[in-house]
């Protein structure tokens, strides 16, 4: 467990970088984080940000597949916005814990 200060809030994370409390998660904190992956947030970052959230929320598992189905973005276009590993990435961001399906 680490503890950082990130958008002026100290934050926990366990030791694969997720955070360890989602209800902390603020959009100050997602755009740190995503500068950190050098990724810039846009309005479909955003809605795939909350497409997961919300899906955690109601206990659904992630998985790359339930984004390409979401109507959002589908997996081509999931993999553009979060390169190399877009299911890592994008929860991390999200300030989500990390998905069962992630090595």
């Amino acid at each position: 467990m680490e503890t950082r200060t990130i958008a002026g809030k100290s934050v926990s994370f366990t030791e694969d970088g997720y955070m360890s409390d989602m209800h902390e998660w603020n959009e100050d904190i997602a755009k740190e984080l995503a500068k950190e992956e050098n990724i810039e947030l846009d309005d479909l970052h955003w809605k795939v940000l909350g497409f997961l959230r919300e899906k955690q929320a109601a206990g659904v598992s992630l998985t790359i597949r339930s984004v390409g189905k979401s109507g959002i973005v589908d997996i081509k276009g999931f993999y553009t916005l979060f390169p190399g590993g877009p299911l890592k990435l994008s929860t991390k961001i999200a300030g989500l814990p990390k998905p069962a399906s992630c090595v």
